[in-house]
C-alpha cells in the first residue's frame, strides 16, 4: 500500500499532549543550553502553572484507551497499516 500525504487531524487530547511535548522538550534544550536564562525558566514556570494539569489528563485520557485501538489510531496516522509481529 503506497504512503499517504494526507495529514490526518489529532484529536483534542492528542494535540495537547502533542504541543506540551514539544514545548517541554524545547525548554529542557534551552535549559541545557542556557541553564540559567530567566526567560525559560519563566516559560516553564507558566506552563508548570497554567497547562501542566489539563495535560496530565488529557495523557491520562489517552492511556486509558486500549490497545488494539491505540495501534489502529498509529496505523492511522503513520498512514500504514502494521502487520502481525511489529513488521510494516
Amino acid at each position: 500500500m503506497p504512503a499517504t500525504t494526507a495529514k490526518i487531524p489529532l484529536d483534542a487530547d492528542e494535540e495537547k499532549v502533542t504541543r506540551a511535548q514539544r514545548l517541554l522538550i524545547g525548554l529542557g534544550a534551552a535549559l541545557v543550553h542556557q541553564p540559567f536564562d530567566t526567560a525559560t525558566h519563566d516559560k516553564l514556570r507558566v506552563f508548570l502553572t497554567d497547562e501542566a494539569a489539563s495535560v496530565l489528563a488529557s495523557l491520562q485520557v489517552l492511556r486509558q484507551r486500549p490497545e488494539a485501538e491505540l495501534r489502529a489510531r498509529i496505523d492511522e496516522l503513520a498512514g500504514h497499516r502494521l502487520h502481525a509481529g511489529g513488521a510494516a
